[in-house]
C-alpha cells in the first residue's frame, strides 16, 4: 500500500483508513482522504477497509491570509 506516494512499512490486513490515520498521527482537523483517486468522507474512514494495492493520499488543509 502507498501512503502519500511512499511504501507504508506498517500496512496489515484488514487495515481501515482510520487505523492508518491514527497509527501516522495525522492529528490536523481539516483532511482530505483520497483513496485510489476517490475522495472519501471522514464518516466512512472507520469502515472503509485498505488493500495492499491501494493508493492513499491524505492532505492537510490549510488556511492563511
Amino acid at each position: 500500500m502507498k501512503l502519500n506516494h511512499r511504501e507504508y512499512a506498517g500496512f496489515r490486513e484488514g487495515m481501515t483508513i482510520q487505523d492508518v490515520i491514527e497509527e501516522s498521527r495525522f492529528t490536523w482537523p481539516n483532511l482530505v482522504v483520497v483513496l485510489n483517486g476517490k475522495v472519501i468522507k471522514p464518516e466512512d474512514y472507520d469502515g472503509t477497509l485498505i488493500d495492499v494495492r491501494d493508493d492513499l493520499e491524505v492532505i492537510h488543509l490549510l488556511a492563511g491570509g
